[in-house]
C-alpha cells in the first residue's frame, strides 16, 4: 500500500496560513523566522512557503523559546548548537562501534595466537618426549 503525503514528516505540504492557524501565531512571525534563517521552509512552484511536519515542530519549539524570553538570534544559535550536538553524538557513537569491532577482532586474533602457541608448545613437548624415548 503506498504511503500518504501526511505519512512523510519531511514532505512540505502546509502553507503559511495553515501553520499560522495551527500554532496560533502571526504569519508575519513565520516569514520573519524564514528571513532570519531560523526555519527555512521549502518553496512551491509558485514560490510560496511550504512547511513539513518536522518544520512545524521546530516552529512550535521556537515559539516556546520566544515565550521564555529568548531572542530570535539566540534561538537560531541554540538550534545550530543542538544540530552540532546531534552530529557529534552520531560521530561518537560510530567511533565507539568501530572501536568495539576493533577490540573484538583483536581479542579473536589473540585467542587464535594463544591456541597456536599452546599447540606449538604441545607439539614441542611431544617431540621432546619422542627424542628422549628414542635415545
Amino acid at each position: 500500500m503506498p504511503s500518504l503525503p501526511l505519512d512523510d514528516e519531511n514532505r512540505p505540504i502546509f502553507t503559511v496560513g495553515q501553520v499560522s492557524e495551527m500554532l496560533e501565531i502571526q504569519q508575519a512571525f513565520l516569514r520573519r523566522l524564514d528571513q532570519l534563517g531560523v526555519v527555512s521552509p521549502s518553496r512551491s512552484a509558485g514560490r510560496q512557503r511550504r512547511y513539513s511536519r518536522r518544520e512545524i515542530t521546530v516552529v512550535r519549539y521556537v515559539v516556546d523559546l520566544v515565550d521564555e524570553g529568548m531572542t530570535l538570534a539566540a534561538i537560531r544559535r541554540v538550534l545550530q548548537l543542538e544540530a552540532l550536538v546531534r552530529e557529534l553524538t552520531a560521530e561518537r557513537d560510530a567511533l565507539r562501534a568501530a572501536l568495539a569491532e576493533r577490540d573484538a577482532a583483536l581479542a579473536q586474533r589473540e585467542a587464535r595466537a594463544a591456541r597456536a602457541d599452546g599447540e606449538a608448545g604441545a607439539a614441542a613437548g611431544r617431540d621432546a618426549r619422542r627424542a628422549e624415548r628414542d635415545n
